[in-house]
């Protein structure tokens, strides 16, 4: 049976993979990006894409996130993939740019909360009721043994805490709430010398994401489904 997921930052890299992936199994997919005109690539993946406009980096732009799906007659939502996300700059405490510290943190961590909010009453009404924060190993507290990148590093480790509450409040209802780092993947963000491709890093995540349900609500894993340390 086929299900209709929500994929934020969807105009490049993993998001735009997620999309194409989707869409060629027969999942539906609303597919979010910054300016629908300039997503070219995204708008020629057929009917099964419906695109949307979101900055999720401005909270506004994320308050009306709910009014725009309901104008597209979006209907129940079975899996929200928080996808969107920034690098930062700073690699020592000397150089830390408060500009980019809110930057980062609002994109990485306080905005997917925010999508999730804006989306939970069509999250409500889906099958799958399936949360997943696109977040990286870098997050992790435990593996930490190299400093650098602050931002980057400390957003996805608030993420990884935020969506533990996440999964802790909803999960009675039904909810799987999962942080999900998709590997060192080669885009934009991850460089040339990343061991998998977007394509490779999307099938599996695909795979645990079709194989998530309650037992992984609240869990920080890796790519293939293993566990990755707090």
């Amino acid at each position: 049976m086929s299900s209709t997921y929500l994929v934020t930052g969807a105009n490049r890299g993993l998001g735009l993979e997620f999309a194409k992936q989707l869409a060629a199994r027969g999942d539906s997919v609303i597919a979010t990006t910054r300016s629908a005109s300039k997503a070219s690539e995204l708008n020629r993946l057929g009917p099964k894409v419906r695109v949307v406009e979101l900055d999720v980096g401005d909270a506004r732009s994320i308050s009306g996130l709910s009014d725009r799906l309901g104008a597209i007659g979006t209907g129940p939502i079975d899996v929200l993939i928080n996808n969107a996300g920034v690098s930062s700059t700073s690699k020592s405490v000397a150089q830390l740019d408060v500009a980019e510290m809110e930057r980062v943190f609002m994109v990485n961590a306080i905005a997917p909360m925010l999508v999730a909010q804006a989306a939970l009453p069509m999250l409500r009404a889906g099958r799958r009721k399936l949360i997943v924060q696109i977040t990286s190993q870098l997050g992790s507290i435990a593996n930490n043994t190299g400093g650098s990148t602050y931002a980057y590093r400390g957003s996805k480790a608030a993420l990884n805490q935020l969506n533990r509450s996440l999964a802790n409040e909803l999960g009675p209802e039904g909810f799987t709430c999962l942080a999900m780092h998709p590997g060192w993947v080669r885009t934009d963000m991850g460089g040339p010398s990343a061991h998998l491709s977007p394509e490779e890093s999307v099938a599996s995540m695909l795979r645990t994401i079709d194989g998530a349900d309650q037992k992984h609500n609240g869990r920080f894993v890796n790519y293939d489904g293993t566990d990755l340390p707090w």
